[in-house]
């Protein structure tokens, strides 16, 4: 309790972290997991993870560009993705579907499909409980997203 509070006046990255939903920072650490996959972390990529943010999560442009950046150092200092799946696990199965869309539009942003990417998504399908053909109807989804844009 009392680190809480020495850490809240201090300003320290635990206590902005405690500032914005645990929910909204997983799914951005897995967003950029994603992101990153391919070794091409774009602009674009970053775009679309504070447009998810601010989308399904209401938060403020300025507020989702501070969480995209907690969730990258976090996942960096992280060993794997469980940490960040397990709150994920807890999301009604439609807005599941809408995560996992949004992962898909981010990997597919750069009209590449590569299979780094393609491995992360299938592995945060299992962990969050989305099956294959849920997966592949919401990257169908995203493609038509995207080629309207």
């Amino acid at each position: 309790m009392i680190q809480r509070f020495i850490a809240a006046l201090s300003g320290s990255p635990e206590a902005q972290a405690s500032d914005f939903d645990a929910l909204a920072l997983a799914a951005a650490a897995v967003l950029v997991e994603a992101a990153r996959a391919d070794d091409h972390y774009t602009d674009e990529e970053k775009r679309l993870i504070e447009d998810t943010l601010r989308g399904e999560f209401a938060h403020t442009a300025e507020d989702a560009v501070r969480v995209r950046e907690m969730a990258e150092a976090r996942r960096a200092d992280a060993a794997d993705l469980h940490q960040f799946t397990r709150p994920l696990k807890t999301l009604s199965p439609y807005m599941k579907d809408a995560f996992v869309e949004a992962l898909w539009r981010v990997v597919l942003s750069d009209a590449k499909r590569d299979p780094w990417e393609e491995m992360v998504i299938r592995r945060v399908c299992g962990l969050i409980y989305v099956s294959d053909v849920d997966s592949g109807k919401a990257r169908a989804r995203a493609e038509a997203a995207l080629k309207a844009r």
